[in-house]
């Protein structure tokens, strides 16, 4: 079985469309959407009305988007090694690894296993002001311009950190940073266009094969339980005004040459939740 090719025709695709609205019904309450990347048009979407102004800390989706500037600038060494005890605090926020014990990490095995003590280290070696140049670029702080006109869309929300520990929470997505579904779709495909353009840079072979470890072995594992062709990141973090998890998934698929970006936004859960919803999508979206 092969999973659908995505044809670069007008969006919604009723394939695409047909399979996320079977996959909703496990968890109603998600935010969903398939954009395509050679066109950036919303192929599928659920609850986009929602989506369109649902903002929320984004968690981890923000590591592969500051690591592959940083390495692509030359400010990062992607072959640096990090410990981590998973048991890291940062202006008490408790932010302890889930990975199980292991060696110093490299950036590859960092963002397999999104260890939030390797990032919170590359994030001391940031200037001021420019985390938000990186997010900016990648389209993440602005309006898409993908939802219907008139519907008024939400824009994220970002405050510049005026301390290392405030950049150091922002970039793991915690505090200080809210952003929409739509944002994190059109800020990946930013990624996949990237790496398609740049494949032999070593920025690209660093995230690229981090994203799809992620999701073999990795923290993003469950979106890959049914056997789907996929690279992504999970996120997980707690709201502003409770303690309350929500959980994100954005997957670039296929793996190898990806067509299509996958974000899944569940409002209580965890990242492990929502890359769970995400295999399920996927399962829906193969064909004989």
């Amino acid at each position: 079985m092969a999973l659908l090719a995505v044809p670069a025709a007008c969006a919604p695709n009723p394939v695409w469309q047909q399979a996320v609205d079977r996959a909703a019904r496990t968890a109603p309450a998600a935010r969903i959407l398939v954009l395509d990347i050679p066109t950036g048009r919303l192929l599928a979407t659920y609850r986009l009305p929602e989506a369109e102004h649902t903002l929320a800390a984004p968690g981890s989706t923000l590591k592969p988007l500051v690591l592959y500037q940083l390495i692509a600038a030359g400010r990062w060494n992607p072959s640096r090694r990090v410990a981590c005890d998973r048991n890291l605090y940062v202006a008490g926020h408790r932010l302890a690894c889930p990975h199980p014990p292991a060696p110093p990490f490299d950036a590859q095995q960092a963002l397999a296993w999104s260890c939030n003590t390797y990032f919170a280290q590359l994030a001391l070696t940031l200037a001021p002001g420019s985390l938000g140049a990186m997010l900016r670029q990648t389209g993440l702080l602005g309006v898409t311009g993908l939802a219907p006109a008139g519907a008024g869309e939400a824009a994220a929300e970002f405050h510049e950190p005026a301390s290392a520990a405030a950049t150091q929470l922002a970039l793991l997505g915690v505090d200080g940073v809210r952003v929409s579904p739509l944002e994190l779709a059109v800020a990946y495909r930013w990624l996949a266009n990237q790496l398609a353009a740049h494949p032999d840079a070593q920025a690209a072979q660093v995230v690229r094969a981090g994203l799809a470890d992620s999701a073999a072995f990795g923290m993003a594992r469950p979106a890959t339980q049914f056997g789907a062709s996929v690279a992504g990141k999970t996120g997980t973090a707690a709201s502003a005004a409770s303690s309350q998890t929500h959980g994100w998934f954005v997957g670039l698929v296929p793996a190898v040459k990806p067509q299509v970006v996958v974000v899944v936004c569940l409002p209580s859960g965890r990242g492990a939740d929502a890359a769970h919803l995400a295999a399920v999508l996927l399962a829906q979206a193969r064909v004989n």
